[in-house]
């Protein structure tokens, strides 16, 4: 039985890096005009310890009127590639998965001090408090092996609700947000056996600086706690707790195009199940009512 938790928990700290639970996402909560479309192609990599999980993604967003204030809908479709091998126990623990991980689908709306505003209204905006929220969950589509203890599909759904604010100051926007992610339960993990897992309560904090440009960098910081699993009810994980540090910059190449560069370490793991990740993403974006 400890082999097969020590095993598990190796598991877990590599699923984590792809089930969305542990992102670090800044400017979550910020406005756009109505009518505006933003696709985002990008590469990833998690390290921990000698497992690698490379992962591309392609998403798409749309921005809408909510209300009167400003929402978005996004599609994420995500593609990786994990491998590695470690040593339990003095037993060699194998991982080798490729394919389509879970997409999701996320929705977002701007509860106040983002109003909808065409291109034209958009020009003379100027952010003091937004207050959002948002709700996302994962669609169950990704490859999934029950015969094999990691995968880049979960064979199960994820939720996660999530509120957040940003701060105008200057050139300066300071925020905050909270989520909760809710996992139900895979009824054919490692065969007829059934995972469950408690929610993982996050916060996050993020200041960033915007250049006159309009390009801007990040200091962010996230906190996780929570996420036991189980196995047929039995205990297989203990409670995570992870402190989580990372930095993001995005650079305009013109109107429509730019380029993200993110990085992100674990500084903090209760049950080293922590990683830390890269990644490199371009944006277009186009639309907008006039």
């Amino acid at each position: 039985m400890f082999f097969i938790r020590c095993v598990f928990s190796i598991a877990l700290c590599i699923t984590t890096a792809i089930s969305y639970g542990q992102e670090i996402e800044a400017r979550a909560y910020s406005n756009a005009p109505i009518g505006m479309n933003f696709v985002t192609a990008g590469v990833a990599q998690a390290k921990s310890g000698s497992y690698t999980l490379n992962t591309e993604a392609v998403s798409l967003t749309h921005v809408l009127d909510v209300a009167g204030q400003s929402g978005r809908l996004t599609l994420t479709v995500p593609y990786a590639e994990l491998s590695g091998v470690g040593r339990v126990g003095g037993q060699s623990i194998n991982a080798s998965a490729e394919g389509l991980s879970d997409p999701m689908i996320k929705a977002s709306v701007n509860l106040y001090g983002a109003p909808a505003l065409t291109n034209g209204q958009f020009a003379s905006y100027q952010q003091d408090l937004i207050i959002g929220a948002s709700l996302a969950a994962t669609i169950p589509w990704g490859k999934y092996n029950s015969s094999q203890m990691v995968n880049v599909g979960a064979n199960r759904s994820l939720i996660q609700p999530a509120a957040g604010l940003s701060q105008a100051i200057g050139p300066w926007r300071l925020e905050l947000a909270g989520m909760a992610t809710i996992y139900t339960s895979n009824t054919n993990y490692m065969g007829s056996n059934t995972l469950s897992q408690n929610p993982v309560y996050s916060g996050e904090t993020h200041a960033i600086y915007y250049f006159p440009n309009t390009a801007w960098i990040s200091a962010d910081a996230t906190y996780f706690t929570g996420g036991q699993t189980y196995v047929n009810g039995m205990p297989a994980s203990g409670t995570q707790e992870n402190w989580r540090f990372g930095s993001t910059l995005s650079y305009p190449i013109d109107k429509q195009n730019s380029i993200r560069l993110s990085g992100s370490k674990g500084v903090y793991s209760r049950t080293d199940t922590s990683y830390n990740a890269v990644g490199i993403s371009w944006q277009y974006r186009w639309g907008g009512t006039p």
